[in-house]
């Protein structure tokens, strides 16, 4: 502690060891105070400017900025307080708490479980106010001094400990990468929506790749150790995950030539519908029904595939309606265009159209061909509507559809003469 502050409480009237720690209190609830003025005035300018760190965080910008923001005045008050007095204890217990908040908000904004969450908090906590105490050496020996021997290592508490929390740590910072540098993505304004999902999908493959490497770093595991099983470990990997690799690549070749986007009609063997996502294993396809068909993507690259929207939204919709011989012929045409231009969904160019196709047994057989631009919203229910319609001005118009002929013959009696 500097001379200044040191004289400057000697000089206060009462006793000191009640005196400075209620100082200390005051001034703890006071820098929280002052710290979540701070958080309430920045965080909607930080929100403002960082968008993609404030949708990270969902929603936990303001209690995150406010703890961060008291445990740097905590610290502050921390270091002008000596060793071995109360009032240091208790700003050190303040610093420890908004640390340990500060770790808490963060984590849960990040989706990580309460069960991983209170036991990381609670060993910050201890961890800093032993440290900031002077300590930290006696509890860190004394989880060390705890583990049982595994051939030439020895497994401690510490290390278990040290293990768990670095792990939970790379967890969350890999999830904050994946939502920032994922929402960073879908604001550009230069990418299509199949480039911006191979651009996520190949920075968080990247993201978890350097994880892995920064963990095994930090955790001081020897990779050499494992160069006896690697080559049979790699083999049964291989083997074991041969179908998950080739439809993660597939996958990302399927969005790389852009054959399948995400709200592209498809048809791949009785599946119809359209692709809600492309995933690492499958493609996500959503029928008429409200059925997700989870399809590998694999069976993509491999099967036919019939895709309504590759190179042009607009789909023809075949309609089939016979009328009777006696009917008038160009009247019934000219209701079947009127009955295809009525409805709401058939595009007026290109136009629709009718074809005579053939005179069949019992009727004059047509095609009503129409134009939709909205495939994803089934068929089935624009024929429907055309037929309704058609119907009504058949009725309306004495235009007949015959019923179905059939001639049965009766067959003849036969006496058996005796």
């Amino acid at each position: 502690m500097t001379p200044g502050v040191t004289d400057l409480l000697s000089r206060l009237p009462g006793d000191p060891a009640i005196v400075h720690p209620l100082i200390a209190l005051a001034l703890a609830v006071t820098l929280y105070l002052v710290a979540g003025a701070i958080a309430r005035f920045a965080s909607p300018r930080l929100r403002h400017r960082c968008r993609a760190l404030g949708e990270a965080l969902a929603g936990h910008m303001r209690p995150i900025l406010r703890h961060a923001i008291a445990a740097l005045l905590m610290a502050l008050a921390v270091a002008f307080r000596p060793m071995a007095d109360f009032a240091h204890l208790i700003l050190s217990a303040a610093l420890a708490l908004s640390l340990s908040l500060l770790a808490i908000h963060l984590l849960r904004s990040l989706a990580i479980p309460r069960l991983a969450v209170l036991p990381i908090a609670l060993l910050l906590f201890v961890m800093v106010l032993s440290g900031s105490s002077g300590g930290f050496a006696p509890v860190a020996d004394m989880l060390d001094g705890v583990g049982i021997g595994l051939g030439k290592r020895r497994v401690t508490l510490l290390g278990l400990v040290s293990m768990a929390a670095i792990g939970v740590a790379l967890f969350a910072m890999v999830r904050l990468a994946n939502r920032i540098v994922g929402r960073s993505i879908t604001r550009a304004h230069g990418l299509d929506a199949t480039q911006k999902l191979l651009a996520q999908k190949l920075a968080g493959i990247a993201i978890v790749v350097a994880a892995f490497f920064i963990g095994v770093d930090l955790l001081g595991i020897d990779l050499t150790a494992f160069t006896v099983f690697s080559g049979a470990l790699g083999l049964a990997v291989g083997f074991g995950l041969q179908k998950t690799f080739g439809n993660l690549i597939a996958g990302i070749i399927l969005l790389m030539d852009r054959s399948i986007k995400p709200g592209d009609v498809i048809v791949v063997g009785d599946s119809f519908g359209w692709v809600n996502k492309i995933g690492v294993r499958a493609v996500s396809v959503i029928t008429r029904d409200g059925k997700e068909h989870l399809i590998p993507n694999e069976n993509l690259m491999t099967q036919e595939v019939e895709n309504w929207s590759y190179s042009d939204r607009n789909v023809r919709v075949r309609i089939p309606v016979g009328i009777s011989f006696d009917s008038d012929l160009a009247l019934a045409q000219e209701l079947m265009l009127r009955a295809a231009q009525e409805s709401p969904r058939v595009l007026r160019n290109p136009k629709p159209n009718v074809w005579l196709t053939a005179f069949g047994e019992n009727r004059v057989e047509h095609d009503i061909l129409v134009w939709i631009s909205d495939p994803e919203g089934g068929v089935g229910n624009v024929k429907s509507d055309v037929l309704n319609r058609l119907w009504l001005l058949f009725r309306e118009n004495g235009i007949t559809i015959p019923y179905p002929q059939r001639v049965i013959h009766a067959p003849r009696e036969h006496t058996l003469r005796q």
